[in-house]
């Protein structure tokens, strides 16, 4: 079994879990960490409500991208110790 296509495949899964790491941070930047409650702060209230809905989506799409790669990664290392096992196992004719 050829595992550079795995392993291109994989690398690609994590960079886009890097990458949605980043756009988190990139996000939060605009968060504001006061509570607003006044009637006055409408605006303020609203964009924080919207920057909270964000976050949230991103770190449900954050860990369950986390997980699939973390598995994936541990699915190509079995099978690569695997294949080894059985190449170094095979007897000399």
């Amino acid at each position: 079994m050829n595992f550079t296509f795995l392993v291109v495949i994989w690398s690609a899964m994590a960079l886009i879990v890097l990458l949605t790491a980043v756009y988190r941070k990139y996000v939060a930047r605009g968060e504001d960490n006061l509570l607003h409650l006044h009637n006055g702060d409408t605006g303020l209230v609203q964009h924080q409500a919207e920057v909270s809905r964000r976050i949230e989506v991103i770190d449900k799409v954050g860990q369950i991208s986390t997980v699939v790669v973390a598995v994936g990664g541990l699915a190509i290392a079995a099978a690569y110790l695997y294949q080894v096992w059985q190449q170094t196992s095979q007897l000399p004719y």
